[in-house]
C-alpha cells in the first residue's frame, strides 16, 4: 500500500466517462489517492493553470496536521498562499471566510480538513466563482467530492448547492491518523445509499420524478463496494482508508451526475436531519444515516439485517444506545422526518409515520428496546 497512488480510477466498469465538464455535468478533473500524495498539491495546482494567488481554508487542528504544510507546498511551487482558519460550517462562518478570502485576493482555494472545512471551502468557492481543490484529512461522509454542502443553523441543518472540486487529493497517510470512528461514519453514509436509491425509484414510479440510471448505478456501486469489504476496513490500517475512500468519492460524484443529492439522500437522511433537531446530543451524520437506513430498508421490505450486519462489522452504530441518543429521540425523529424536505418523496410518504408505527419500526429493527 505504501507509496501507491491512484489517479482518477474511480468509476465501475461501463461508466468510464472522462472527468471534467460534459453534458452539463461537472466532475473533479484529477483525483489522487495514496500515501503521501499531499506532496503533489503544488504540481496539481500548476497543472490546472491556477492564478498565482490562493488561500488554504483549514481548521485549528487540521492546520497543524496538514494545513500549514499545504501552504508551504504551494509556496514551493511559486504560489502566493494565505492560510484562513475556519470554524464550524455555519452561514456566518462562510460569510466571514468569504470576506477574508476576497480580501486576500485569492483566485483559487484549497480546503484542508474534515467535512465542515471542505463544506465551507466549496460554498465560498461557489460564491466567489473560483476553483478549489479538496484535500480531506478525514472521511466522515461523502462530501469530499460532492456538489453539496451542509450548513448548520441554530435549529436546523440545510443542504445547499456548492462548487465541485476541480481536484481531490486524498492522502491515506493523513486520513488514517483521524479517529477510526470518522471513517466508519463515512462508510455508513455510503452504505445508506441503498435506501436513498430505493426512495428515488419509488418517487419515479409514484411522482414521475426525473431519474438518472447512471447516477443510481454509481451510488449503488459505491454502497456495494463498502458492504463487500467491511471485514477489511479496520482501525489504524492505511489499507482500510484505501479501500473505503474510493467508494466514498464515487458516491459524491454520483450527485454531480444526478445534479442533485437524490442518489445519496433519501428517507434515511431525513431521519438523520430530524434527529439533529430533536436530539440533545446528536451523533455523526453518517452514523445516523446508517441507523436510518436499517429502519428505512425494513419499510421498503428489503434485507435490513444485511445492512445492520455490515454496519456492525465496520464498527458503526446500529442502535440508539450506540448512537448515544435516547429511544424517545429516535421515535420523535421518525415521526418528524417526512416534514424535513416535503418536496422529496420517500418511503415515508406525505404524512409520515404515526408514533405507534415509529415505535414498532424502531423496536422490530432493534434500534430501540
Amino acid at each position: 500500500m505504501s507509496g501507491e497512488t491512484s489517479r482518477a480510477q474511480l468509476l465501475p466498469s461501463g461508466h468510464d466517462f472522462p472527468f471534467g465538464k460534459a453534458r452539463g455535468m461537472v466532475f473533479p478533473r484529477v483525483v489522487l489517492v495514496g500515501h503521501g500524495v499531499i506532496s503533489d498539491l503544488g504540481t496539481t495546482c500548476r497543472q490546472f493553470d491556477f492564478p498565482d494567488r490562493g488561500a488554504v481554508i483549514t481548521g485549528p487542528r487540521t492546520a497543524e496536521l496538514a494545513g500549514h504544510r499545504a501552504v508551504q507546498i504551494l509556496k514551493e511551487s511559486k504560489f502566493e498562499a494565505t492560510s484562513l482558519i475556519a470554524g464550524e460550517a455555519t452561514e456566518e462562518e462562510v460569510s466571514r471566510v468569504e470576506r477574508e478570502a476576497r480580501a486576500a485576493g485569492a483566485r483559487f482555494l484549497v480546503g484542508v480538513g474534515g467535512g465542515s472545512k471542505i463544506d465551507i471551502t466549496k460554498v465560498v468557492a461557489a460564491r466567489l466563482g473560483i476553483p478549489f481543490v479538496s484535500l480531506p484529512t478525514s472521511a466522515a461522509h461523502d462530501g469530499i467530492s460532492s456538489p453539496r454542502a451542509s450548513l448548520h443553523g441554530s435549529a436546523t441543518t440545510t443542504s445547499t448547492l456548492a462548487a465541485v472540486p476541480v481536484g481531490v487529493i486524498a492522502d491515506t497517510e493523513l486520513i488514517v491518523k483521524a479517529p477510526f470512528r470518522l471513517l466508519a461514519s463515512g462508510c455508513a453514509d455510503v452504505i445508506s445509499n441503498v435506501t436513498a436509491v430505493l426512495d428515488w425509484r419509488l418517487a419515479v414510479r409514484l411522482r414521475n420524478e426525473e431519474f438518472s440510471s447512471t447516477a443510481a448505478t454509481l451510488s449503488e456501486y459505491a454502497a456495494q463496494e463498502i458492504i463487500d469489504h467491511v471485514a477489511s476496513i479496520k482501525p489504524n490500517l492505511e489499507e482500510s482508508v484505501w479501500i473505503a475512500i474510493r467508494p466514498i468519492l464515487v458516491a459524491g460524484i454520483s450527485m454531480s451526475v444526478a445534479g442533485s443529492s437524490r442518489p445519496c439522500s433519501g428517507s434515511e437522511h431525513l431521519f438523520s436531519h430530524a434527529l439533529d433537531r430533536v436530539s440533545e446530543h446528536p451523533s455523526l451524520h453518517g452514523e445516523q444515516c446508517g441507523v436510518g437506513a436499517i429502519m428505512m430498508m425494513y419499510l421498503h421490505g428489503g434485507d435490513w439485517r444485511r445492512l445492520k450486519n455490515a454496519l456492525h462489522t465496520i464498527g458503526a452504530p446500529t442502535s440508539a444506545r450506540e448512537l448515544g441518543v435516547r429511544p424517545e429521540e429516535i421515535v420523535n425523529a421518525l415521526v418528524q422526518a417526512h416534514s424535513i424536505r416535503p418536496e422529496r418523496y420517500t418511503i415515508l410518504g406525505d404524512n409520515g409515520l404515526t408514533r405507534e408505527a415509529a415505535e414498532r419500526l424502531a423496536a422490530v429493527t432493534g434500534v430501540i428496546g
